[in-house]
């Protein structure tokens, strides 16, 4: 039972695009299937670091809005898409952006979710990371986060705990890139 969830999951995050939208080269449907939900594209944008392109990012979400808060702290399916734009992210800085950023988004108070934050960084490291691979990280209720890098599944990470700190890393008080953060909010 458990595969064929997953079989399903792996086969609906491409649902056919109605609509998209275009960043850096990268298009993002306006709807994707998560399991049996569907999830609207709330926003796209790059995250940059000193005018490098570093990768698109497209955030997923039931019903689209422009409040931060609300997303993070929903318990209904919504995804992050990243698509590596630049040769420049590797491995190892990909794992250290992800550690700052759940430092951020915790206010450092990581302790309770430290387990699952290295299950997390680990995805990144078990083979280098290289441009044009894709990350879909999907939350699902009582599954967790499930990521998918270029459409393989990884671990499953439980709870909306982790999934809250996590889209914090973009949605936060302190983002990862303010811009990003504006764009994935459609302002």
């Amino acid at each position: 039972m458990k595969n064929l969830f997953l079989s399903a999951l792996i086969l609906l995050i491409t649902f056919p695009a109605v609509a998209q939208k275009t960043v850096s080269g990268v298009t993002f449907p306006e709807k994707v299937k998560v399991g049996e939900s569907t999830v609207l594209l709330n926003g796209a944008g790059i995250r940059e670091k000193m005018w490098i392109d570093l990768y698109a990012c497209g955030l997923y979400v039931s019903s689209v809005t422009k409040n931060a808060q609300d997303i993070i702290d929903s318990d209904k399916h919504s995804g992050i898409k990243i698509h590596i734009v630049s040769s420049m992210i590797t491995s190892k800085k990909m794992s250290d952006a992800v550690e700052e950023g759940f430092e951020k988004s915790t206010g450092g108070d990581m302790a309770a979710l430290r387990d699952r934050i290295d299950k997390f960084k680990a995805i990144f490291s078990k083979e280098e990371i290289k441009k044009d691979d894709v990350y879909d990280i999907m939350y699902v209720p009582e599954k967790g986060v499930i990521v998918f890098k270029n459409g393989k599944i990884q671990p499953v990470i439980k709870g909306l705990d982790f999934k809250k700190a996590l889209f914090g890393i973009w949605l936060g008080e302190e983002p990862a890139d303010d811009n990003l953060k504006k764009d994935l909010l459609g302002k």
